[in-house]
């Protein structure tokens, strides 16, 4: 690995359309290969304690993007802990280009979950523990399900990256770039005209979400912490990817799964493939799927009446696990 180019503090962006939820605690740690990564730890609000929500991030993504649905696990009685993937958000960037999204092998994401779980959440959270993913950190969190059925109680996953519509199948387009990274192109972005820097003006047509109050909130929090940003995909990132997901689409993935899933896919994402999710979820044997209508990739980002759909499913998700 090359030496990480460094970044900012831990301090945590606060902008008045996207302030940070009250009692917020922001630090780094060492993953065992020695990568540093930023985390934040937030307290719940209330008398319940219902445990500690362990929320793991999508591509691109950093923690500030989280702060409202941080703020709705407090309400809810829960803690939460978070922190950024390596090569993305306040953590240690991998290869010389800062903007470039990076890692050398997707396993080296589950190495950053179990190392914040064993360093940051058994001596600082509340139990129980619920894993909570995005997109790519919920095919993160499922290969963690496959591995260790004792690090989290139950796993909720929004839009989770478990294959891509390319226009050719995963196992073919794998070939494709790590021919590409075998021959030194490992660093190269991947396609970085489809990665403008979000604005006013990519809003329309945009695949993320389909509301502009929080997609203008990302853009102001990007503006105010230019550090945070990162756009195009490196061809090793995509080749790592691409291995990841051909073997969660493997038939027998779903059945190594071993703690209860729910997965929630977006009728209307255009990032990820929402038929393989169902797919998957149709393998589980502790897992289930759901797909929201008219809901675009980021769940958590989307219009109000969507948002409470899927907090809806989260709320009877948990409930479930109080009557076992």
């Amino acid at each position: 690995m090359n030496a990480p180019n460094k970044v900012m503090g831990p301090e945590l962006a606060n902008i008045p359309s996207n302030p940070i939820p009250s009692g917020a605690r922001a630090g780094f740690f060492k993953t065992r290969d020695n990568v540093k990564l930023r985390y934040a730890l937030w307290p719940r609000l209330g008398n319940k304690n219902k445990g500690t929500i362990c929320l793991v991030q999508g591509r691109t993504e950093y923690i500030e993007k989280y702060f409202e649905t941080i703020y709705d696990f407090q309400q809810r009685g829960f803690s939460v802990a978070t922190f950024d993937w390596r090569g993305q958000g306040g953590s240690d960037r991998l290869i010389t280009n800062p903007k470039l999204g990076h890692v050398e092998d997707f396993n080296d994401y589950v190495a950053d979950l179990v190392s914040f779980h064993a360093d940051i959440l058994l001596p600082d959270c509340p139990p129980p523990f619920y894993l909570v993913g995005h997109s790519m950190g919920g095919l993160a969190s499922l290969f963690a399900a496959t591995r260790d059925r004792l690090m989290f109680e139950r796993v909720f996953l929004s839009a989770p990256m478990v294959s891509l519509d390319l226009g050719v199948s995963i196992s073919t387009g794998k070939n494709l770039v790590q021919l590409l990274k075998f021959f030194g192109a490992g660093h190269v972005p991947m396609q970085p005209w489809k990665f403008p820097r979000p604005s006013a003006k990519t809003f329309p047509g945009n695949e993320l979400t389909s509301d502009h109050g929080r997609y203008m909130r990302m853009v102001k929090t990007l503006d105010h912490r230019p550090d945070l940003l990162i756009a195009a995909p490196t061809v090793g990132w995509t080749a790592a990817s691409l291995v990841a997901m051909e073997k969660a689409g493997a038939p027998e993935f779903g059945q190594k799964v071993k703690l209860p899933v729910l997965m929630l896919a977006a009728a209307n994402d255009r990032v990820v493939s929402t038929s393989a999710i169902e797919h998957l979820g149709m393998s589980m044997r502790t897992g289930r799927h759901a797909v929201l209508p008219n809901a675009r990739h980021e769940i958590f980002m989307e219009n109000d009446g969507l948002r409470a759909q899927a907090f809806a499913a989260f709320d009877a998700f948990i409930t479930e696990q109080g009557r076992t």
